[in-house]
């Protein structure tokens, strides 16, 4: 399958080597949801193929394409509560899960 550009895969999934979190935007996608550093992007990022994942999650908006990945992996709560915190890293993402502190978001905005 050839990818159609759509984004999803740059703001649904976590992604270790930029240390991006789960449901958040990646700073390196562009507004017409191009890579900005495509020809010095992680390896994670080059061996990504568009497959039958990317025909499920069709939709008109990046939003409901974002929306529709998670769902599919029943994720969307787990993105929610990364986002609600603005947890700035995918490492402090993943403390705020365990429940552990998470430098930089104060007590009462973590999940405990």
């Amino acid at each position: 399958m050839e990818c159609t550009r759509c984004g999803a895969c740059c703001v649904a999934p976590d992604i270790a080597a930029l240390d991006k979190p789960l449901g958040l935007r990646c700073p390196h996608l562009t507004e017409d949801n191009l890579c900005g550093v495509y020809e010095q992007r992680p390896s994670v990022c080059r061996a990504y193929e568009a497959d039958e994942v990317c025909r499920l999650i069709e939709a008109p908006t990046l939003e409901e394409r974002v929306r529709k990945y998670l769902d599919l992996f029943g994720l969307a709560a787990e993105a929610e509560a990364v986002r609600e915190q603005g947890c700035p890293s995918m490492r402090a993402a993943r403390r705020l899960a365990s429940g552990r502190p998470v430098e930089g978001v104060p007590p009462g905005n973590r999940r405990e």
